[in-house]
């Protein structure tokens, strides 16, 4: 690609993924605050959608009952687009998802975006707790046309409607960290968002495959692809790399299968981790953006030029919240969203 075909940050979207972290010594009722807070100030500040992410069974996340912090969030902005990013749809019914974000589009008309992972975004025995067959992963082409069914009143699945639901424009997107949604958003010709913040390794070849594959639907003519990105800006370098660390310790305790609430900034994680930890860590997170605002602009700018985004949803796990806020302002400002 030419440098004249090259996009700029001002020339894409920017989108926040929130996953509602509850910090150390903290509670999910302060943690749904800084949420709301964090949602106000992105609305102001242009960013395009604000999505919360399902995870269960860990102390640390607070978006469980997704839906449910979804509705929050919108009644209490006026304009930002609000969904999941996303909800696992192996985890429920087709029906029930269908009905429940039937039920927020009719309060909220227009706003609303459904993004749908095939994880089950917890471990075995969880899955059992949220009473789901553990096959249901291998099932997920189908639920997704199931669900679809379920918001067009022509469909064959209309014996049984979902209301509300049926007849409404809910833009469904597909989420993943692999090629399989990749191919399977193609196919379908869905919005893709892909986590590299996450799964930095597979980022470019699912985004080809994506691409290359695309088959252009009723909802989309041609590929829009969104990628999730670790941003960690300050004021000053030192101060975006103290800010990382709580992030990082997030990652090294999931490594360690001991997973806990947000904890505060440390200076350093030497003596901390080990050399395979460290390297596991780094890696998982490699695409992160971390810096002052000209680093960050310029990083950003790079992961721009490398995978060619439409759009860039920005995952912060910041421990202090008006850190937090300075974070997403300053890639606002770097991104000329905030005039």
């Amino acid at each position: 690609m030419s440098n004249h075909d090259t996009k700029t940050l001002d020339q894409i979207k920017f989108s926040v993924l929130d996953l509602a972290p509850i910090v150390r010594g903290g509670t999910a009722a302060e943690s749904f605050k800084n949420t709301l807070n964090l949602a106000q100030h992105a609305e102001r500040w242009g960013y395009n959608r604000y999505w919360l992410a399902e995870h269960h069974n860990m102390p640390g996340i607070a978006s469980s009952a997704t839906s449910v912090v979804i509705g929050y969030v919108a009644g209490g902005t006026q304009s930002i687009r609000v969904g999941s990013g996303g909800i696992m749809l192996p985890n429920h019914a087709p029906l029930v998802i269908a009905e429940q974000f039937g039920t927020l589009e009719a309060m909220y008309p227009g706003r609303i975006d459904l993004g749908l992972g095939r994880a089950p975004g917890s471990d075995q025995l969880t899955a059992e707790a949220l009473r789901r067959d553990p096959s249901n992963g291998h099932y997920f082409p189908q639920h997704v046309q199931e669900l679809m069914g379920y918001f067009d009143e022509k469909s064959k699945y209309n014996r049984v409607r979902a209301i509300p639901g049926e007849g409404q424009q809910v833009p469904i997107w597909l989420l993943g960290s692999s090629d399989f949604s990749a191919a399977l958003a193609a196919k379908m010709g869905l919005p893709f968002s892909f986590a590299s913040h996450f799964s930095p390794d597979h980022t470019l070849q699912a985004l080809a495959i994506y691409r290359r594959q695309f088959q252009p639907s009723a909802v989309l003519d041609k590929p829009y692809a969104m990628v999730g990105v670790n941003v960690y800006a300050a004021d000053t370098t030192e101060e975006a790399e103290f800010i990382a660390t709580s992030h990082q310790q997030q990652f090294l305790s999931l490594i360690r299968n001991t997973p806990g609430q947000l904890a505060p900034p440390v200076k350093s994680l030497e003596g901390n981790w080990n050399e395979f930890e460290k390297a596991h860590v780094m890696k998982q997170i490699r695409s992160s953006v971390i810096g002052n605002p000209e680093e960050v602009k310029q990083q950003l700018q790079a992961f721009l030029n490398e995978t060619q985004a439409d759009e860039m949803i920005v995952n912060s796990m910041v421990y202090d919240p008006a850190a937090r806020l300075r974070s997403y302002e300053i890639v606002a400002e770097v991104t000329g969203m905030k005039k």
